[in-house]
């Protein structure tokens, strides 16, 4: 069993958490944290002769109605259930089984005011894999992600639907299998549980996560291109780049000399003075990107340790506090940040896809043999075109735009949750260009007969054992998503 700590975690971390097979649990810290945070908050509503936002007050544009002693649990699971409005398609399950662990995560600090048993019945459900059905669309990521997150809490209550062995089934039927009686909420509880960025940070901490290494893969075909265009080594040299010392560009840069390393192609004599910026400008774009991501792991990570619900307990101070944590704005302006950084790699990976079917340096056109009666790879290129204009369309931000709610209460918001489904969008575009790079990289560096460095040429082979080279006419797409399935 992991023994959830008080402490900072990485993105990676929380992955490798979400992702294992190993149950969770709570740290004597962090129990003492969720006891100390709800007997404060207790005795603070007990001794207050003011009323306090979301405890004994109505919502939103309905803060200032007050709710009676006797009606604080029935306040949050009204909140619960009226907040379960989502729509949309239904959000993966790795995807919300991270909203729950960083839902954990942030309920543990001891400033939202939760009970120890309304966390540890998340814990149970994320134990036991129930994950519960959470829709797409819903959140404008301000007051938090209430819609997503009130679908996700929806199964404490036995109520909603959950993925459960491989069905989607009803909370209750889940609850009973495994001996889990759904609970009754708490003042504030419902709010805790709804207010927060968890389905951003979510999306966020699972594209980053695969960025580790989808951004390795995209440089090790980017090379592959190179070497099959007969492209040049010299713009790849440390002293090029030395005098432009971006972090990324360098690493880039570097990472492309070590993969030619051997490589006999790159050192034989060239005709061409120049090669096209799509492969002269890998370092520069690649590592752009590399640094953009860089930037918005950090700002991801502060996040996810973050306590990101409305009111916040401040119990040193003895304070509650109604704030605007749960408000998503640096999370929605990296998303869209995110949504350029991962465009721009699928960008200047299509256009290297082109200039490889063009008929140039002595590749024939479009990568086939008789060409006219075969096409090639003509509208594998044509299909990566086609979904790179759709990321460009794709990288609108969202958050500039609001729309105001709540009878104006709510009047700015970060539509957050919009930029996450769209980066995620964008990423899975990536990957299929990416495939689309690799199947035409491979099958021009076949007409190739110089040696190609090690590394690119057991990457080559590899490759070869699963995707066939291409002689005549075939069906591509299925060679397409074995492409995908293999960098993956």
């Amino acid at each position: 069993m992991i023994r959830l700590q008080h402490k900072t975690y990485g993105i990676r971390e929380v992955f490798e958490i979400s992702s294992g097979a190993d149950q969770i649990g709570l740290s004597y810290d962090l129990i003492k944290r969720i006891t100390d945070g709800r007997k404060f908050l207790v005795r603070f509503v007990a001794k207050s002769e003011q009323p306090i936002y979301g405890i004994n007050t109505g919502f939103g544009s309905l803060c200032d109605v007050e709710i009676s002693p006797d009606e604080l649990g029935l306040l949050q699971e009204n909140l619960v259930k009226s907040h379960a409005c989502g729509t949309g398609d239904i959000v993966s399950k790795e995807i919300v089984k991270l909203m729950l662990l960083l839902k954990i995560i942030g309920l543990s600090k001891g400033n939202s005011g939760a009970r120890l048993e309304t966390v540890e019945m998340l814990i149970s459900l994320f134990n036991h894999n129930i994950i519960p059905v959470v829709f797409e669309q819903g959140s404008l990521g301000a007051s938090g992600d209430l819609a997503p997150l009130a679908h996700m809490s929806l199964p404490l209550l036995g109520l909603g639907e959950v993925w459960y062995k491989s069905k989607r089934v009803q909370a209750q039927e889940a609850l009973a299998d495994v001996g889990l009686q759904p609970i009754s909420l708490g003042a504030k509880e419902g709010l805790a549980l709804l207010n927060g960025t968890q389905f951003m940070s979510a999306h966020g901490v699972y594209i980053l996560h695969q960025l580790e290494h989808w951004q390795s893969v995209g440089l090790k075909v980017a090379a592959l291109s190179l070497e099959a265009f007969d492209g040049r080594i010299e713009p790849f040299d440390h002293a090029v780049h030395a005098v432009r010392p971006h972090s990324g560009q360098l690493s880039a840069a570097k990472a492309i000399r070590d993969l030619l390393d051997g490589s006999e192609v790159m050192q034989q004599p060239k005709k061409h003075v120049q090669d096209p910026y799509s492969f002269r400008c890998i370092p520069q774009v690649h590592g752009a990107s590399a640094d953009a991501i860089d930037h918005i792991r950090t700002v991801f990570e502060t996040e996810i340790n973050a306590v990101t619900d409305n009111p916040t307990l401040i119990a040193s101070e003895d304070k509650i506090i109604s704030a605007g944590n749960f408000h998503g704005q640096p999370l929605a302006i990296n998303l869209d940040y995110l949504c350029i950084a991962i465009a721009e790699l699928g960008s200047i990976s299509e256009r290297r896809t082109y200039k490889l079917i063009s008929g140039q340096r002595g590749l024939p056109p479009y990568l086939v043999a008789n060409p006219g009666l075969n096409s090639g790879l003509m509208i594998a290129q044509y299909a990566a075109a086609s979904i790179v204009s759709q990321n460009k369309q794709l990288c609108t931000p969202a958050s500039i735009d609001t729309i105001d709610s709540s009878n104006g209460q709510e009047d700015h918001v970060s539509m957050g949750a919009n930029a996450a489904t769209k980066a995620l969008r964008v990423f899975n575009n990536y990957r299929s260009i990416m495939a689309i790079e690799m199947l035409t990289a491979a099958q021009a560096r076949d007409f190739r007969t110089a040696d190609s460095s090690p590394i690119l040429e057991s990457l080559r082979k590899d490759y070869r054992t699963h995707v066939p080279f291409i002689e005549n006419d075939v069906v591509v797409q299925p060679l397409i998503q074995k492409t995908i399935e293999l960098l993956s």
